[in-house]
């Protein structure tokens, strides 16, 4: 993709949304931390019913070590793998109480060592919480950099890298909001929303979503006079009865 069609769809996406963030709710460094770690194969929606619940009672690594894992798993049933999730949310918080003081770590070595963090998790805290340069590439964004022909590449990592090399400066800050709010309600998996796409002629997807064509409308033909003239003897008929 020539750079300037690269610049082009940023301006636009930007033009449409100059503040983009997160939809997972949350008003802490830690809660935040938590909802991305949870978010992972779920949607956030069903994260933020699970958040909704849990972080009234336990929103600190203190308070959630307290709750100890089978007193999370309650919680977080909305979210998928909770077992799994609840596990390792307890142990990250132990991990923070007994590394970091209680505080999210600022490093991307020290985020990714704590229990359920991989780099996409360490990618959103780094760039949101600590103002650093970085795209964090999920299955939305892995879709739309491929098809919009931004940034394609055969793994969520090379993806990342691409983006993170041709995404013009002054996007790069918000550039994975913006790629995963329109692959979450435009450029969906199965049938994406390009007639009202706002940068359809800039991508460079070969199979576009069609317009639906305006319905037919059925010309009825006139009825012969014999049979308009039988109606007519029928309704008098019934009339006079």
């Amino acid at each position: 993709m020539h750079p300037a069609t690269r610049r082009a769809i940023f301006r636009r996406l930007q033009a449409a949304n100059p503040a983009p963030t997160t939809e997972l709710l949350y008003t802490t460094p830690f809660e935040l931390l938590v909802a991305v770690m949870l978010s992972a194969h779920t949607t956030d929606r069903s994260v933020n019913a699970a958040t909704r619940n849990l972080f009234p009672v336990a929103n600190t690594p203190a308070a959630i070590t307290a709750l100890g894992v089978e007193g999370v798993k309650p919680y977080i049933k909305p979210v998928g793998l909770y077992n799994t999730k609840a596990k390792n949310l307890v142990g990250l918080a132990q991990q923070l109480l007994d590394r970091h003081g209680g505080e999210v770590p600022a490093t991307r070595a020290e985020l990714e060592a704590l229990p359920g963090v991989g780099r996409k998790t360490a990618n959103v805290i780094l760039n949101m919480v600590f103002g650093e340069v970085e795209i964090a590439v999920d299955t939305h964004i892995f879709r739309v950099a491929n098809r919009t022909g931004l940034a394609p590449g055969r793994t969520p990592r090379e993806v990342e890298e691409s983006l993170t090399a041709n995404t013009p400066a002054e996007f790069r800050r918000n550039a994975h909001h913006w790629l995963i709010l329109h692959g979450r309600y435009v450029c969906v998996a199965r049938l994406p929303k390009c007639p009202g796409c706002i940068i359809r002629d800039l991508c460079e997807y070969q199979h576009k979503t069609a317009a639906a064509r305006p319905a037919k409308t059925v010309r009825r033909l006139p009825l012969p006079s014999r049979v308009r003239a039988a109606r007519r003897a029928r309704r008098a008929r019934r009339a006079r009865r």
